[in-house]
């Protein structure tokens, strides 16, 4: 089932009922990895995102994946930026072009609210956490590692933005010769265009956009294998 549907995007029916492309399917042994989860994009300041519906809805699904996830006995990893250069030089070039990332600068007292996960969305005593500072999990981390060890061979991806972080950890796990499921209804973006064209790009060349029920489907029923 797809995350991508003329009825929930009738402008671009056309383009989607001409970009089908073929499915990965789901692999026998999934994970969830859900994106900067944080105050930083659910609650008022520069980079909130909930002024766009499905963005504001998006923790909820995100819940009941984790919750599925931890009925499968799935993995579940967890990323989160953090900066701790106070000139941000361990950004790089991504803090002049975005000012706002000083959400993500780890503070003399703790105060950044892109290090906060959000309530209802903490990692558990099992969750793995990737600390990042661009916006692939994988770039610069040991996620595929980790992953590797686990026997992952499927990515469940949630979280924020779905331009950004989104995109580019699903692009990279294709390119690391794992299967990308992106969940549409548990990622976030400021704005309708930014969600919809990032998601139909991502379903056209480097993984699947699924809807949030067959995500639920496979992380439930746990590893075949």
């Amino acid at each position: 089932m797809s995350g991508l549907t003329e009825d929930d995007y009738p402008e671009y029916s056309q383009f989607i009922a001409n970009k089908k492309g073929y499915s990965l399917g789901f692999g026998s042994r999934p994970a969830l990895i859900l994106i900067d989860v944080c105050d930083a994009y659910f609650t008022p300041g520069p980079l909130d995102l909930r002024g766009y519906q499905k963005a504001a809805e998006a923790p909820a699904s995100m819940k009941r994946l984790l919750s599925a996830a931890h009925a499968g006995k799935c993995p579940i990893i967890w990323t989160q930026t953090k900066y701790i250069h106070p000139r941000m030089r361990d950004a790089g070039w991504l803090a002049k072009k975005n000012p706002a990332l000083d959400e993500f600068l780890l503070l003399g007292d703790g105060d950044a609210r892109g290090l906060k996960f959000l309530g209802g969305l903490e990692p558990g005593e099992d969750g793995i956490i990737i600390h990042k500072k661009c916006p692939s999990a994988f770039f610069g981390t040991n996620l595929l590692t980790q992953l590797h060890i686990l026997g992952v061979d499927t990515l469940l991806i949630g979280g924020a933005c779905t331009s950004g972080s989104v995109r580019a950890t699903a692009l990279d796990c294709m390119q690391s010769g794992l299967r990308a499921i992106v969940v549409s209804a548990a990622c976030a973006d400021k704005t309708r265009e930014a969600h919809f064209s990032n998601l139909f790009d991502i379903n056209a060349k480097y993984g699947d956009v699924v809807a949030e029920e067959e995500a639920l489907d496979s992380l439930s029923s746990g590893w075949s294998i």
